[in-house]
């Protein structure tokens, strides 16, 4: 099949496709860009790790790097029995390279390790701006965690925390070694679900809920449960069991229930302030309508409340009012 016969109508684009045999069964021989394209060829034909490239001599020429090099006769190059270019890299984001080379700039790969790889493959061509494109792209868009929890060390620390936190907080105490018997046989699977656990939920509820871990309370493993700065719950997984005239350390893993805890603690959640447009145009429908009342506005009229509304919560249907 010769080059031409497959070429696009513009001159200017690159394209690939899948070679048609493996690399290692291509018998290959070196020579100089004339001998192995051609004069009379305008495109050349390039087969990267495997992926094979239409470009032209125009582009790989534009910039002084190796490919320049490697098609201005300065380098030997490696030819397979069809005629193909053999360069002995990846194929990966050799599409990039040459979008480089054809518009002087080029869309950066998403993601960290993406564009690391490319600034491997740009230092290799020797493409110094597109290396500092890279370099420049790492050190401006450094990832961030997706959730801090943070580790206690003392009780005041801990007290600090709480009382500061305009969450609610969820405290997970792990302490392994605190313990004065041997553990039963699936306690320590149940401490690494436990682990695992709170991981899960301070991914899921991050931004809403403060997780905390600590690491010196004198329980092996706890979980306790606060809203608005005071304590509402605790779940401890330890208990003491006999087992063959011995005490036994058990460790449960109460999956159900500390969901039903860490989800209760979203009711004392601090609710954000009603937007400023909102409450003016809420005042001026008042005005219009000529109805004042003294929980809307202040006793001398001028300052603006913001009604607050309380929900009843009954525990059964039957112990709702008529009329509710």
């Amino acid at each position: 099949m010769s080059g031409d016969g497959c070429l696009p109508q513009h001159h200017s684009q690159s394209h690939s496709t899948s070679p048609d045999c493996p690399l290692a069964c291509s018998k290959t021989k070196t020579c100089t860009y004339r001998g192995a394209v051609g004069l009379g060829n305008k495109y050349v034909r390039l087969n990267v790790g495997g992926t094979l490239f239409y470009t032209t001599l125009q582009v790989l020429n534009r910039q002084n790097s190796m490919l320049k090099a490697m098609f201005s006769g300065k380098k030997e190059v490696f030819t397979d029995k069809e005629g193909w270019i053999l360069i002995d890299r990846s194929g990966k984001h050799f599409g990039s390279i040459l979008c480089y080379l054809r518009d002087g700039t080029v869309t950066l790969p998403k993601g960290r390790q993406a564009v690391l790889e490319l600034l491997a493959e740009a230092k290799y061509y020797l493409l110094q701006e597109l290396v500092e494109l890279c370099q420049n792209s790492l050190q401006g868009n450094k990832e961030q965690p997706l959730c801090v929890i943070p580790v206690v060390t003392s009780c005041k620390e801990e007290e600090r925390l709480i009382q500061a936190s305009t969450k609610p907080v969820v405290k997970l105490v792990y302490n392994r070694s605190n313990n004065k018997y041997s553990y039963t046989s699936n306690s320590d699977d149940n401490l690494l679900k436990n682990i695992e656990l709170f991981d899960r939920l301070s991914l899921s509820f991050n931004g809403r809920v403060l997780f905390i871990k600590d690491v010196i309370g004198d329980e092996i493993c706890c979980w306790s449960f606060y809203g608005q700065g005071r304590k509402l719950a605790e779940v401890c997984c330890t208990s003491i069991v006999y087992a063959t005239e011995k005490k036994q350390t058990k460790v449960e893993f109460p999956e159900a229930r500390i969901y039903e805890e860490t989800l209760n603690t979203l009711l004392y959640e601090t609710m954000p302030l009603p937007d400023n447009s909102l409450l003016e145009a809420t005042r001026r429908s008042y005005n219009n309508c000529g109805s004042h009342s003294e929980e809307e506005e202040g006793p001398g009229g001028g300052e603006l409340r913001v009604r607050r509304i309380h929900v009843k919560r009954y525990s059964t249907y039957d112990d709702r009012q008529l009329g509710h």
